[in-house]
């Protein structure tokens, strides 16, 4: 990549050994290229300047342009100069497109091309240009074919060519060939920045119609003839040339970059990216927003691909203006599989949807814009394909005319044909009357399922009904025997009888109430376990802060019932004894996730931890040995971490 004094140094140089007219140099500090255009003496002084400069936001933006254009459209109107306030309207229309507001220059442009006989030429061909770009931006391809039917009309151009509508369709394979029999006849051999050009547009032809190794050949080729043109001393170079050689450079690395994201070489593809941006940014101001944009989204792909979250989702999160529908599609779609990556799935869905509602919007549209768009093509072709289209009609003609005398020599045969066929229309109508009574029948049966079904769940629901209350009725006697016991110790372990007790029961009450027996909700029946063990330890006011997560998580009873025991008891022992001086800033996290057939569970606080004897006092904990036992009957084994601040467990299951 040139940087801004290398380039400085190559224009001086060519300046002083080639005689190139050109004097203007990329710094900035040099030539304000608006303060030039302020300085010419007339409006058509300004108009060809301002159309002439390579890239005239290089300084200032088009908003800076935009309002000093406007300052001498009012001095224009206030003379009452009508020649002057067309060419500035010219200006001011092309400023809007910059912007990005292409309904007002279709206004503005309108407004001139209605005037157009007192236009000249050169003007005539600037408006319908921005007419032709106005439209093809917002996808109005028949009002773009009119416009260039226009322009050859006024005999403003020698041919018209309907490639990039092919393309702009989707159709990439037909715009090659339109694009290739159009322009590379026009290009002489020794044109080596056209033949750049060329090739570089053919190698986006062949990237977008999913041919990515052929369109890096093309993209090869481009770079060869570029690197041709750029050490050509030779030859004169204007500045205009040296900026369109710079950024085509660019441009260049930026489409081999993301071929290769397409061949998944995401490590080679990334230098492309990261220099076509690098330039492609350094003297822009809207003129190549849409290639940026493509090129940071492609390089995103390549980071998430290679487990780059971090730069990615930098990447993506970055300001984005004036996105094309196809562009946020793609943004939207990396930023819920990043989400998917780092198993943030509320996330993800957003994005999902997003998509899902943009993609519904664009399909209600698509099919009929299609028709109407191949229509308006196929009404541009020249004389020749419509007499074409005539002969192939009476070849057509010709060939129906002998179908309809074969028809008529077959008539006997398609009259005993019908014969037939009634015969196995009779038979097809005995045949649904009789499917008709075996579906009424099946209806039946269905019907005395459903109410068995039906049936069975209420049994079920009361069942489990009744088993919460069994154990309710054994809690509530717990109670009872703690109120008439003097032991300390012994009513300690009445309490957490009593503890795993409502554990239990909860999970059946939590059963009766779902519309699904199979299975418990986690995230709902850990937070009313919570709300349980809270309501036996909370004496003081505890400020310790829980997080739960386990959304979306379910289980079967066989599972739900050992983790209901286990978090009772990780619990009750966080309360009782993490937090011994003060729970001011005391947390607890509680993770669980179903993946399949299997799952990960994980219990951590920041209390004081567990001792260093844990190990032995396992064998005589009740709790503990019970958490092994239950961890074993998910057929798994308990991990603890006593490393860091607090403990942590955490175990997989299936």
């Amino acid at each position: 990549m040139l940087s801004k004094v290398k380039l400085f140094i190559l224009t001086f140089f060519l300046s002083l050994g080639f005689n190139i007219t050109y004097t203007q140099t990329l710094d900035s500090a040099e030539v304000n290229l608006l303060s030039e255009f302020k300085d010419a003496q007339s409006a058509p002084q300004k108009l060809e300047l301002f159309f002439d400069m390579p890239n005239r936001y290089v300084q200032d933006s088009a908003y800076d342009w935009l309002e000093v254009v406007n300052v001498y459209l009012n001095s224009s109107e206030i003379t009452k100069d009508s020649s002057a306030i067309s060419t500035y309207r010219v200006m001011q229309a092309q400023l809007y497109k910059d912007i990005g507001d292409y309904d007002k220059s279709i206004a503005i442009a309108k407004e001139i091309y209605a005037k157009k006989d007192s236009l000249n030429k050169s003007t005539t061909a600037l408006v319908l240009t921005l007419l032709d770009e106005n439209y093809g931006k917002l996808q109005m391809y028949d009002k773009q074919i009119e416009t260039r039917e226009a322009k050859k009309n006024l005999g403003l151009t020698e041919g018209v060519a309907f490639y990039d509508i092919y393309a702009n369709m989707g159709l990439y394979r037909q715009a090659m060939k339109q694009y290739i029999l159009a322009v590379k006849p026009t290009i002489s051999d020794n044109d080596h920045l056209a033949l750049a050009r060329h090739h570089n547009i053919v190698g986006n032809y062949l990237r977008l119609d999913k041919s990515a190794p052929t369109a890096i050949t093309e993209y090869n080729k481009a770079n060869g003839f570029l690197e041709v043109f750029i050490n050509d001393i030779s030859k004169q170079k204007s500045e205009k040339e040296i900026f369109e050689s710079e950024f085509l450079k660019a441009e260049i690395e930026g489409n081999i970059g993301k071929s290769h994201v397409l061949l998944k070489n995401y490590i080679e593809a990334i230098p492309h990216l990261k220099e076509s941006i690098d330039v492609l940014s350094e003297y822009n101001n809207g003129k190549y927003k849409d290639q940026i944009i493509d090129n940071r989204l492609y390089l995103a792909e390549a980071h998430l691909q290679l487990d780059n979250n971090r730069t990615a989702k930098r990447l993506l999160e970055e300001s984005y203006d004036e996105m094309t529908v196809q562009q946020e599609l793609k943004r939207n779609r990396l930023l819920a599989y990043y989400y998917d990556k780092i198993e943030s799935f509320k996330s993800a869905s957003t994005f999902y949807k997003r998509n899902e509602r943009i993609t519904d919007s664009l399909k209600a549209n698509e099919l009929s814009i299609l028709k109407q768009q191949l229509v308006a093509i196929v009404g541009t072709s020249d004389l020749e394909n419509s007499r074409k289209l005539i002969n192939e009609q009476k070849l057509a003609n010709e060939k129906i005319r002998s179908e309809i005398q074969a028809k008529d020599e077959r008539i006997n045969l398609v009259f005993i044909s019908l014969v037939f066929t009634l015969l196995g229309f009779a038979g097809l109508v005995y045949a649904y009357l009789k499917s008709i009574k075996n579906q009424r029948l099946i209806a039946e049966q269905k019907h005395f399922i459903e109410n068995s079904l039906k049936e069975k769940e209420s049994l079920l629901k009361e069942i489990h009904h009744r088993v919460k209350n069994n154990l309710q009725m054994v809690s509530s006697l717990l109670s009872l025997q703690t109120r008439n016991t003097k032991s300390k110790a012994a009513i300690v372990a009445l309490e957490e009888g009593k503890s795993r007790v409502k554990a239990m029961a909860l999970i059946h009450q939590k059963l009766y109430q779902n519309d699904d027996l199979s299975v418990i909700e986690m995230q709902g029946y850990i937070e009313s376990l919570i709300n349980s063990v809270q309501s036996v330890y909370k004496k003081g006011g505890h400020n310790i802060s829980i997080t739960v997560d386990a959304e979306a998580t379910e289980l079967d009873i066989d599972r739900a019932i050992p983790f209901g025991l286990i978090l009772n008891e990780l619990v009750s022992n966080s309360f009782k004894y993490a937090f011994p001086e003060s729970d001011e800033n005391g947390k607890i996290y509680i993770h669980l996730r179903k993946n399949g057939e299997g799952g990960y569970f994980e219990y951590a606080d920041n209390g004081i931890g567990l001792p260093e004897d844990t190990d032995e006092r396992t064998n005589s904990s009740m709790g503990l040995r019970l958490i092994n036992r239950l961890v074993n009957q998910l057929q798994s084994k308990l991990n603890i971490d006593k490393t860091k601040e607090g403990v942590r467990f955490w175990f997989n299951f299936k």
